[in-house]
């Protein structure tokens, strides 16, 4: 009898296994891996990158030595808690990077139990030789949270024309086509921190790639520009 229950227990033991590893395997094949070489074609390409959030999933100093060109930072661990921060994003094809694929999958996954409809994990920036950057990109709250501050040195890579009309106050003006124009106006403290923006985040990208290359450290990119952002508060001139 004792020897029939041992058997009885060890056979739902294994079911009960086999059972959590099916469920775990079915439930892993959901994260759709994306190759390094496909993100870099659609991070360079403008049209298509504004289709894309990617979310570099690493700390902040693996970040700042070099992410694929339009990501924006939050960490692991602090992904759970960001989570209403992406709300809008929920539709939209969500792609997370680390220095690995390994390392980004529980946060592909995270994404995916939350709602996140499209989310890929992609090969990381140790296993593809990505065409990296050192600006910063910013989703939009962290923009509006910046304005007002003094501090801040905001600049408006848009046309010309749109930007005589209205722009966030104090912003300057610079050409992304002539971005060396910047440093017209800006102080020699290279730490000062600089955000730029556009009508999409493409030009201002450039700017602020630019002004990267040139020494400044603290340089932030508006992920979504006056396009995305309707709460952008521009003023009229």
């Amino acid at each position: 009898m004792r020897k029939t229950l041992m058997n009885v227990t060890k056979s739902a033991l294994v079911l009960a296994t086999v059972i959590s590893l099916g469920v775990g395997s079915i439930h892993a094949a959901d994260i759709e891996v994306i190759e390094g070489e496909k993100l870099e074609k659609i991070e360079q390409d403008n049209k298509q990158k504004e289709k894309v959030l990617v979310i570099d999933v690493r700390d902040d100093d693996a970040y700042e030595k070099g992410h694929v060109k339009h990501a924006i930072n939050i960490e692991a661990d602090d992904l759970e808690e960001s989570l209403p921060r992406l709300e809008n994003y929920k539709k939209m094809q969500v792609v997370v990077i680390a220095a690995t694929k390994e390392d980004s999958a529980a946060s592909a996954q995270l994404l995916l139990d939350n709602g996140f409809e499209k989310v890929q994990n992609a090969d990381g920036v140790d296993e593809f030789d990505y065409q990296l950057v050192t600006f910063e990109s910013i989703l939009p709250d962290e923009l509006m949270d910046e304005i007002g501050d003094d501090d801040v040195i905001f600049i408006d890579g848009r046309e010309e024309k749109d930007f005589n009309k209205s722009a966030i106050k104090g912003a300057h003006h610079v050409d992304s086509e002539k971005p060396e124009t910047a440093l017209e106006f800006l102080p020699e403290d290279k730490d000062t921190e600089i955000i730029t923006y556009c009508y999409s985040g493409n030009r201002s990208g450039v700017i602020a790639e630019y002004l990267e290359e040139q020494g400044y450290t603290n340089v932030k990119n508006s992920l979504d520009g006056t396009k995305e952002n309707k709460d952008i508060p521009l003023e009229n001139k």
